[in-house]
């Protein structure tokens, strides 16, 4: 099959719960061999989602800190980046360095649109929850305080109501955008031949292969950014480059790698061996 590029598609190859397990397990290593990659590059995502926080406790808009939290999450795999860059680096024998990661982030034209259609979702997700918002908890609905928003929400029918669409659109949208990006973020770091369009459809194509995989995959991302969300962003520092680095090898074990091109020899020289 040819993509838009004019290229064969990437090859999916479908999967099982063990690689999900052994690539976490690669990942985990990956992390260990270069810690501080890791940590200094989550600890910029931590810092804004902290900042990100600040500004609305200052601004009375405490109550979008759950909203924002996690469409947080949705960028993520943009985020990301870096570690499969320093994975990648690792996997070649070669020590990342931060010249190479920076390189390697900003030389792929198609990412930007990858960022694009994540910055999409998530700016769609913040929308539907104000629009939630105005149409159960009405039209000028606002609240001073955290605590406040919480009450409300978990004390009246109309509050039950607007967390339970809200989840079921959140979980909707984040089915979506992992479909679309589970494989495709590092798809594109690896080959400069794809379009951003035929690596989200390569990315579709490995959920379709592998459902019950994938699910378990998204599952544990979720499970583990949920947590490491909770003491303040903090347990970002380790859950953000473990992902990241997993993400990439589990990215290894669903899309074959485009063969080596084989150095042919000059003609003059096969001429003189078959003399």
């Amino acid at each position: 099959m040819t993509s838009l590029s004019g290229k064969l598609d990437p090859v999916v190859r479908p999967i099982t719960a063990a690689d999900v397990v052994e690539a976490l397990g690669q990942g985990a290593r990956d992390f260990q061999a270069q810690p501080l990659y890791g940590l200094g590059f989550a600890a910029i995502y931590v810092a804004g989602g902290l900042a990100v926080l600040a500004c609305i406790t200052v601004l009375g808009m405490s109550y979008l800190a759950y909203p924002l939290a996690a469409g947080f999450a949705l960028i993520a795999p943009f985020v990301a980046g870096v570690f499969y860059e320093a994975s990648r680096e690792r996997e070649r024998g070669r020590a990342p360095t931060l010249a190479g990661l920076r390189r390697a982030v900003t030389s792929h034209n198609q990412l930007g649109w990858m960022a694009f259609v994540t910055v999409f979702i998530f700016l769609m997700w913040m929308y539907q929850v104000r629009f939630l918002m105005a149409l159960f908890l009405g039209l000028h609905a606002s609240f001073t305080t955290l605590q406040q928003f919480i009450d409300v929400v978990l004390n009246t029918n109309e509050g039950l109501m607007f967390l339970a669409v809200g989840n079921l659109i959140g979980a909707a949208l984040s089915a979506l955008l992992f479909s679309l990006t589970v494989v495709s973020f590092p798809l594109l770091f690896d080959r400069d031949d794809v379009d951003f369009i035929t690596a989200m459809i390569t990315s579709v194509r490995a959920v379709i292969a592998s459902p019950v995989p994938m699910l378990g995959w998204a599952l544990t991302i979720v499970v583990v950014l949920v947590v490491s969300m909770l003491p303040f962003f903090l347990g970002l520092l380790v859950a953000l480059p473990l992902l990241g680095h997993a993400s990439w090898h589990l990215y290894r074990r669903v899309v074959e790698q485009m063969p080596q091109p084989q150095a042919v020899a000059p003609q003059g020289l096969d001429q003189g061996r078959t003399t």
